[in-house]
């Protein structure tokens, strides 16, 4: 959870931190932290501008992206073949505005050179060179150091406990329209990992801990008779959902990326059986939500949910 002490204290405990480190060189990772959320500087834009990154085999491109705009609505931007990596490479990328979150779909004509492929978000920032520091100095490391792509520059980051992220930023900066409702990132981590990735994104999103239950209904990760621990997380970025597990998931369990919430989830789910999506997990309920886990054309896997009441 977030560390709410002023920054006078916390400078406080840094200069003594600093004089017992003589004695014993250990430095405590939560001061490092809580250090970290106020040197770095906010560097978010707004939740409009998180796109989910979907790779799609190319022959899938298309039923993906109209069963995308089918089911939530919204625009898509002109197709294209571009290079988007460091290193030689050709994909079809598409964007898509949907009311309920934004994606980057691509569809990779050449091998998807590594670590491309395996990270689940891109972040615009206002400054990416102040965000790639920004991101060090919170902890997470720099898998690939800024380049420059067709419309701007990017890098891409990965936190403790193995999450990657790609920081972007244009040019010509991009005007969204601002979504009806905020997804939320769905993140999947050890207990062995959980509090160093929610300090180091705490401390880069300067975001805060909206709830955190240790005993979240184990029917939200497929099983019924346990319970888990479920950290939901809300910055500038947007919302984002930590599911602390031991790893014992069952298949879909886990694949999922974002959360879309709807204002009629039976009606969405209808509109997503027309447009080819596959129900995987039939809708529930728990935590005031009713929600349920489908696959879209090419093997996009996502969570859909409506809200019953206010979530814990």
């Amino acid at each position: 959870m977030r560390i709410t002490k002023s920054f006078g204290v916390i400078a406080i405990a840094i200069f003594l931190s600093t004089g017992i480190a003589r004695l014993f060189p250990i430095r405590s990772t939560a001061l490092e932290f809580a250090y970290a959320a106020t040197v770095t500087p906010n560097v978010t834009v707004g939740p409009q501008y998180d796109t989910t990154h979907v790779y799609v085999a190319p022959e899938d491109f298309d039923r993906l992206v109209a069963s995308l705009v089918t089911t939530f609505g919204g625009t898509t931007s002109k197709q294209g073949v571009f290079t988007v990596t460091p290193t030689p490479s050709s994909t079809m990328s598409q964007l898509v505005l949907t009311p309920v979150g934004t994606l980057s779909v691509f569809g990779f004509k050449t091998p998807v050179p590594y670590p491309f492929g395996v990270e689940r978000t891109g972040y615009l920032v206002t400054d990416l060179d102040a965000a790639i520091q920004a991101a060090r100095t919170a902890g997470a490391d720099v898998l690939v150091t800024s380049f420059n792509d067709p419309i701007g520059r990017d890098a891409i980051i990965q936190w403790p406990g193995g999450v990657n992220t790609q920081l972007y930023w244009h040019t010509t900066a991009p005007s969204y329209k601002a979504l009806q409702t905020i997804p939320e990132n769905r993140v999947y981590v050890s207990a062995d990992r959980v509090a160093a990735f929610v300090d180091s994104f705490l401390a880069f999103s300067h975001g805060n801990v909206t709830a955190d239950d240790a005993h979240a209904p184990g029917v939200e990760i497929g099983r019924p008779s346990d319970t888990y621990r479920r950290i939901r997380i809300q910055s500038n970025f947007g919302k984002l959902t930590v599911l602390v597990t031991d790893g014992h998931l069952p298949y879909p369990y886990g694949h999922e990326m974002m959360g879309y919430e709807v204002s009629d989830l039976a009606a969405t789910l209808a509109k997503a059986k027309a447009a080819g999506v596959q129900v995987l997990v039939p809708p529930y309920t728990a935590d005031q939500r009713t929600s349920a886990l489908v696959q879209f054309p090419g093997g996009y896997i996502a969570e859909i949910h409506s809200i019953t009441g206010k979530p814990n």
